[in-house]
């Protein structure tokens, strides 16, 4: 089931029930988001707008480090250590993007989105 980005059904400023006008367009859904956390790789495929598709991570257990002036090697990740967007990400595990990993080459910031893009790409943090 999608949710609504839009609320049709707003109340009244008397507090009574206002009854939508229309249904629900297609462009005003809106997925649930998807959180991918560190483990075996897995990937899914959706459906978009425009009939076009979107490969995002269900899991990765690999990163994409590259750090200034060097090629970008890959690496394995070993945990999540930090993650600003939400506490409850950080305790989870959760990568999103500028969450801090643990790689075997040392901490790095994530700077893609793995559950927009289907890729963790990350820079050495400072």
């Amino acid at each position: 089931m999608r949710k609504s980005m839009e609320n049709l059904a707003t109340s009244k400023v008397t507090g009574g029930r206002r009854r939508p006008l229309r249904t629900r367009r297609k462009y005003e859904t809106d997925r649930y988001p998807n959180e991918a956390p560190s483990g075996p790789q897995a990937t899914v495929t959706r459906a978009v707008r425009g009939g076009a598709s979107k490969t995002a991570l269900k899991a990765a257990d690999h990163a994409n480090l590259a750090a200034p002036g060097q090629k970008a090697v890959r690496t394995r990740i070993l945990k999540v250590l930090d993650n600003p967007t939400n506490n409850d990400y950080r305790r989870r595990g959760i990568i999103t993007r500028g969450a801090i990993l643990e790689t075997e080459a040392g901490k790095c910031r994530v700077v893609s989105r793995p559950g927009q893009d289907g890729v963790v790409n990350a820079v050495p943090a400072q």
